[in-house]
């Protein structure tokens, strides 16, 4: 869905899977330290927002996600998984129950095989499930920000800020009365430099969470069976992810960054060693300059020097080997 800011002067509209909002408003460092300072808001309406209502609402979601939900206090903001048999990431949720209904906000796109699964596994639950994307859009304010809530609306509130869900139909006089509006690459920017993982950026369709460092923030380990909870149980006991993600400091004499996927090898072996890993998020920010996340080979020394693509890159360990 195109949100109504793109006709904000400096709108430069996103690509990709976050085509729909904007990239940015003409000046990507100025945004993000508007929202490293806490002002100003980021325009995710394009993300999939999903409801969930009924008596049973908690008690069935806890027997399908990777998080301990069954007694989410009303207000308490949670992040989700939900793993394939084998144990592969498919689904990314973040949750706030309001004491009536559970809001997530998940990907752009992925909210009909979400909706699709969780129908599937209704059963005699009551339970209500509900696509909200084309009345609800997701707006985030900064950590630190003083900015008013406009009433009835739902909020997420974690350490590095709130998400609103937000009528769409507000949007627009909502952007009026809490600007500046910062860009997608601005929030993308913080993001990684907390190495917070993304649905469909950090992963691959093999990828564990393990891998990402997501067990404690999005998968519990001492609650009850569900899909893939097998994998889980079994690395997390018995073994180590065979991957780890890392954070790199880039080369910043480079004009260009490395786009996701390029090939990562161990610098000593030269640019046709062997490939050890792959980038997954490269941006540009406004005080650590060229960063990015990427997934390499658990046994890759964390003091190794890297090459991304031809680009030099030094690690900092996210997930520990």
């Amino acid at each position: 869905m195109k949100s109504p800011l793109l006709s904000l002067p400096g709108a430069v509209p996103a690509e990709g899977v976050d085509e729909g909002v904007a990239a940015h408003y003409g000046d990507l460092f100025r945004e993000q330290r508007a929202l490293a300072d806490g002002t100003g808001f980021v325009d995710l309406s394009h993300r999939g927002v999903v409801t969930v209502s009924g008596d049973d609402r908690l008690s069935w979601l806890h027997l399908l996600l990777t998080q301990h939900v069954s007694e989410l206090p009303a207000g308490e903001a949670t992040e989700a998984l939900i793993l394939s048999a084998h144990g592969h990431i498919e689904h990314a949720l973040y949750l706030v129950d309001d004491g009536t209904t559970v809001w997530a906000h998940v990907e752009p796109g992925t909210q009909d095989a979400l909706i699709a699964y969780l129908e599937s596994m209704k059963f005699f639950y009551r339970v209500e499930v509900a696509d909200r994307t084309a009345d609800i859009a997701v707006v985030h304010l900064p950590a630190g920000s003083i900015a008013e809530v406009p009433d009835g609306v739902v909020v997420r509130e974690t350490a590095y800020g709130r998400d609103l869900f937000l009528p769409r139909a507000e949007l627009e006089s909502f952007a009026a009365s809490h600007g500046p509006a910062a860009g997608l690459l601005a929030y993308e920017a913080l993001r990684v430099e907390q190495h917070r993982p993304r649905l469909g950026f950090e992963t691959d369709h093999r990828t564990i969470p393990h891998e990402l460092g997501w067990i404690g923030t999005a998968v519990h380990l001492q609650k009850g069976c569900y899909r893939g909870q097998e994998t889980v149980a079994r690395v997390q006991n018995l073994g180590k992810p065979p991957r780890r993600l890392v954070f790199l400091h880039l080369d910043g004499s480079e004009v260009h960054l490395p786009v996701p996927g390029t090939e990562i090898r161990v610098a000593d072996e030269g640019a046709e060693g062997r490939k050890v890993g792959f980038v997954t998020t490269s941006v540009r920010h406004h005080e650590l300059g060229p960063v990015a996340l990427a997934l390499v080979k658990r046994n890759v020394p964390v003091d190794a020097r890297l090459l991304a693509g031809e680009t030099a890159a030094a690690q900092e360990v996210v997930v520990e080997p």
